[in-house]
């Protein structure tokens, strides 16, 4: 059931990504209201990802399974687990996805229903 003390949610993803599309479809069907940011389209905000970095769930933003990290050297894998922002805003497809806010705060990183369902 939805928590009445929360207003909306903002999905951080890319469109093309399963779990993107998954975490969409379950906030649609529950009727949470939320907004979508596309990294592809739309690019992501140095200082938010600053903020993102520096909470608890800064750890697991960078996506280290994925396509793009595999494709970097080693050298930028390096200086990625060195200081990973500089990294993340040039590749923000290196971003675990989605990250589900709630103003400031992360709710997730990633998709987990059973997880998600305790926010709403």
């Amino acid at each position: 059931m939805l928590n009445e003390d929360r207003i909306f949610l903002h999905v951080y993803g890319i469109r093309q990504c399963d779990s993107t599309r998954h975490a969409l479809k379950f906030l649609d069907t529950r009727k949470v209201p939320h907004q979508f940011h596309d990294f592809r389209e739309e690019g992501v905000d140095g200082a938010l990802l600053k903020r993102w970095l520096e909470s608890a769930h800064g750890e697991y933003l960078m996506n280290r399974r994925s396509t793009t990290w595999r494709g970097l050297s080693e050298k930028e894998k390096q200086a990625a687990n060195d200081d990973p922002l500089p990294t993340l805003l040039a590749h923000p497809t290196l971003i675990k996805r989605p990250v589900i806010t709630d103003g400031d705060v992360i709710l997730e990183v990633g998709f987990s229903p059973s997880s998600l369902e305790d926010y709403i």
